[in-house]
């Protein structure tokens, strides 16, 4: 997690590894949390649930977003929200990073 306020890449703090998925928590409070993501190619995440609105602001590549049964095309500098209680998934179409962010109050 970082610690001391100051500007940074988002992007460049998570590097890519062939077929996986790699996240790397960058804030985290009673309020909510900040992850990065870098998906692998064909990489995702299978369909659930949170019990908090999330917003996905995606760093580089194109991916599907599946929110209650419907998809979305992401890409690089576009946001999504995903809100609460709804099943949501993602396919990376192309190598993906996206920011996720959990609003939890």
């Amino acid at each position: 997690m970082m610690e001391k306020t100051q500007a940074f890449n988002p992007s460049a703090m998570v590097e890519y590894q062939e077929g996986s998925v790699v996240s790397r928590t960058i804030a985290e409070k009673d309020t909510g949390t900040v992850t990065l993501f870098a998906f692998a190619e064909g990489q995702g995440l299978s369909e659930h649930t949170a019990p908090f609105d999330a917003l996905v602001m995606v760093l580089d590549g194109r991916a599907e977003i599946a929110v209650s049964g419907t998809d979305h095309t992401v890409r690089a500098g576009e946001m999504l929200r995903m809100p609460a209680n709804e099943p949501h998934a993602l396919r990376a179409d192309e190598p993906f990073k996206m920011m996720l962010i959990m609003i939890r109050s």
